[in-house]
């Protein structure tokens, strides 16, 4: 089956799922002298929760999934679904009260019957998923304690929302609308079971071990892994993993990395990582010998999923990573397609790998274009960020067969996209990772 045909039928089953509680409001018997809104009203509350609770699908990390559907698009759907879900759960109690303001006695926490408080409860803690999720870096929120807060709240907000559903008990009451939430109900906990129990137990019988750890320039670590008592593991080039490092990987503590070795050396990985917070800031103090478990790989930001006649790389930072793993799997392969890659960084001594690409200009039918954002004195190359001046400077626009691989934080990737599209190249050709999917 066809990549875009495998999206589709997913997205249209994603879909059906969603709406099939509002389907069976519609088809089903009403409870008799229901008013419209009051209905609407119910309906909202069930698509907004039905939209959370099936977040576990996307974030789950399944294969049949990750190999479909590019890996950051997958985390921007969850983002935009759970704020969707949200609105929509909220919206739920404001028209109840509207259409009879003496619902408003629901929201007491004191004096309601617990049927109405879950749904208060519940809601409280979508709240504070919510802002916990959208203003971590505000409230200056380590990574791990916002995950373990992330399933703490979820979990409470599915455990309040179904008590308060099947205790209000006005459409649940049709047999087929129980067995649908029961369903859901199963598929969500047989997902939490998944992630966080079998998930972990596959992975405890393929560790692995840092042999390495090599300083980079602009504050990055090379770590290196071998496996432990097994073959490796095969990934493509550009892919991304979730290393848990020094513990067990039933801890909430894993980190998103892209692979930055060349393919086909299953027994030597390598992820580069650069000093940007708490846990990253710590990699250069690893033992060599620290037990690492590797959740991957995933994705199809690679050069085989995504096969040109020449290839543009555009990274900003560390976002390097994956494209060093494809450049070092082309010189290995002696790949002489053409090659550009745009690279950004705040200055010239923190350019990541920057001896290693000119080596490779050797090797390859490669351009390295220099960006800088603080460049030294008599500089001659290109200064500021990659505009798309910038790049159509240096853009062969003959090539309408050309790929295009961006990878960096996304306001990076949307100005590049946009100066891309500005010069002609057809976004079917463009495939983007922003580095930050948490």
């Amino acid at each position: 089956m066809k990549s875009s045909l495998r999206r589709a039928v997913w997205i249209a089953a994603y879909a059906v799922v969603l709406l099939a509680p509002i389907g069976i409001m519609v088809l089903a018997p009403r409870p008799t002298g229901r008013q419209f809104w009051r209905d609407a009203a119910v309906g909202l509350g069930y698509l907004g929760f039905a939209l959370m609770g099936f977040q576990w699908v996307p974030t789950g990390r399944l294969p049949f999934l990750t190999d479909t559907f590019a890996l950051d698009g997958i985390y921007r759907v969850h983002h935009n679904l759970s704020r969707a879900a949200f609105f929509l759960v909220l919206a739920h109690p404001i028209l109840l009260i509207v259409q009879n303001p003496y619902n408003f006695v629901a929201l007491n926490l004191l004096g309601a019957p617990w049927s109405l408080r879950a749904g208060v409860l519940a809601f409280i803690a979508l709240l504070g998923l919510v802002v916990t999720s959208i203003w971590r870096q505000w409230l200056k929120m380590s990574y791990e304690a916002w995950r373990i807060l992330h399933n703490i709240f979820t979990v409470a907000v599915l455990g309040f929302a179904f008590y308060h559903i099947f205790r209000v008990n006005y459409f649940t009451s049709h047999p087929v609308q129980r067995i649908l939430w029961v369903i859901n109900l199963v598929v969500w906990a047989a997902m939490l079971l998944y992630i966080r129990l079998i998930k972990p137990l596959r992975l405890l019988k393929v560790p692995y071990k840092i042999t390495e750890i090599l300083p980079e320039r602009g504050n990055t670590w090379t770590m290196v892994l071998e496996p432990v008592g097994h073959g490796g593991m095969d990934f493509k080039a550009g892919q991304v993993a979730w290393p848990s490092v020094g513990h067990a990987p039933f801890f909430i503590s894993e980190h998103p990395f892209s692979f930055a070795s060349p393919e086909g050396h299953p027994t030597r990985i390598q992820f580069a990582i650069r000093e940007l917070g708490d846990w990253t800031s710590q990699v250069g103090t690893f033992e060599i010998g620290t037990p690492v478990y590797i959740d991957g790989p995933y994705g199809i930001f690679d050069m085989e999923d995504h096969p040109g006649e020449g290839y543009t790389f555009i990274a900003g930072g560390i976002g390097s990573a994956p494209v060093m793993s494809m450049l070092r799997t082309m010189a290995e392969h002696d790949d002489q397609q053409p090659v550009t890659f745009f690279y950004g960084n705040r200055n010239w001594e923190g350019v990541t790998f920057r001896e290693e690409l000119d080596e490779l200009q050797e090797k390859l039918n490669l351009k390295v274009v220099h960006v800088l954002e603080n460049p030294p004195e008599g500089w001659e190359g290109e200064t500021g960020y990659i505009t798309p001046d910038v790049l159509a400077r240096h853009l062969d626009r003959d090539c309408t067969k050309c790929v295009y691989f961006i990878c960096g934080p996304l306001p990076m990737i949307k100005i590049v996209s946009k100066g891309l599209k500005q010069l002609g190249v057809s976004m079917r050709q463009v495939h983007s990772e922003q580095y930050d999917m948490a």
